[in-house]
């Protein structure tokens, strides 16, 4: 056989390893958070969200503070804990971007396509309004109960859809999420694969998003962290607030409920 297929054979054998031995070195990263303490970078980003949520904007020029999370108009506290959930007025079950983007839509008179565009950043970029409002709206529920609505039939429908999507296998790799996200004790090199099936995992995953990324310099979202994964899986992009990234928000959220939110998070 050709040296080729050896030195093909031996790299295959140590991506398996990396993906399912445990070593000591799992706990690095938690060492490097237990050393920040609550010196936490996204607390600037949270400043940020308050002033942009009570900035008047848009065509319209009115602030975001009239904005209904679920919990009444204006009412923060503790509206991210809720999430997903149905909302009357718009139709449908929406996770925090896709009510933002409702809000921005509907009060301030923006464009839908504009808030799309630009609710993530880039890497080397700053970071944008959605980014920073959701960083805000999440510390609003610090130390609150996970306890997503799932009293509408929608909700129920959105939960269904999203366990469906979680276990949907497709791609060039015929990945799904299931397939890193399934299984406890899991790491890929020295990252940690919660097992987003159990309430432990689901809980401890849900609960630090929005985060702070270390090695990207910026908050991230949960969508975004969705829609990565989907980049990941070598999928189509999920577009942000669309119905499959708010069923599979709402998959996390409901296996998680019960935990307590910790974020903005802080990950690698």
């Amino acid at each position: 056989m050709s040296k080729g297929f050896f030195s093909g054979l031996l790299a295959t054998l140590v991506g398996l390893w990396s993906f399912t031995a445990i070593s000591e070195t799992d706990g690095v990263f938690d060492e490097y958070r237990e050393l920040m303490g609550d010196d936490n970078p996204a607390i600037f980003v949270i400043y940020d969200g308050e002033e942009i949520w009570f900035t008047p904007a848009g065509p319209k020029s009115v602030s975001l503070a009239q904005c209904d999370l679920g919990l009444g108009p204006g009412v923060v506290e503790g509206a991210y804990a809720q999430l997903p959930r149905y909302f009357s007025d718009a139709q449908r079950v929406q996770d925090i971007e896709a009510r933002l983007e409702y809000c921005m839509t509907h009060l301030q008179g923006r464009s839908p396509d504009k808030v799309r565009a630009n609710a993530y950043s880039q890497r080397g970029e700053l970071g944008t309004e959605l980014e920073a409002l959701v960083a805000w709206i999440a510390d609003q529920s610090s130390g609150l109960t996970i306890a997503p609505a799932q009293a509408h039939a929608k909700e129920r429908s959105a939960y269904t859809l999203g366990e469906s999507l979680f276990y949907y296998r497709a791609g060039p790799h015929d990945f799904s999420c299931a397939t890193c996200h399934e299984q406890t004790g899991r790491r890929i090199r020295l990252q940690a694969l919660p097992n987003l099936t159990t309430h432990q995992g689901a809980a401890a995953a849900y609960s630090t998003w929005p985060a702070y990324r270390v090695s990207q310099g910026i908050v991230r979202t949960m969508g975004w962290r969705m829609r990565d994964c989907m980049r990941q899986q070598r999928m189509p992009e999920l577009i942000m607030g669309s119905e499959a990234s708010v069923a599979l928000q709402t998959y996390l959220s409901v296996n998680g409920a019960g935990g307590s939110m910790a974020a903005p998070g802080l990950k690698r």
